[in-house]
């Protein structure tokens, strides 16, 4: 998949998450790179999260979500499944900018899935 295309899929999956989420995200930077450093990244947030920013967090620079487009497409087996794993990715990362810690963020993940 060429950069341009798997950007996109990332700018759908930031789309579809809810409005009310959407509104409420600011001072965050979404990029893509094309591995990590460490091998079992797919996604990376970098910063300080909403739930902690209080006086005195003025003047901060973005936080950083990293989106890593080799990792992701070795996992999947199709373009379908590789356009849920961006999904994914992208919910839980941003759940991390929104402060959940990695066992919230699983514990949603798996009602988010049963829907």
């Amino acid at each position: 998949m060429t950069r341009v295309e798997f950007e996109k899929l990332v700018e759908e999956s930031l789309l579809i998450l809810p409005e009310n989420i959407r509104k409420k995200i600011d001072n965050v930077a979404i990029v893509i790179e094309k591995r990590p450093s460490q091998k079992s990244l797919i996604g990376l947030y970098e910063g300080i999260p909403k739930t902690t920013w209080g006086k005195g967090f003025g003047m901060q620079l973005p936080d950083k979500i990293t989106i890593f487009q080799e990792p992701i497409e070795k996992l999947a087996r199709s373009k379908e499944e590789l356009k849920e794993i961006v999904k994914n990715t992208v919910w839980h990362e941003i759940a991390h900018y929104f402060g959940f810690n990695e066992k919230k963020v699983r514990d949603l993940e798996a009602k988010w899935q049963k829907k």
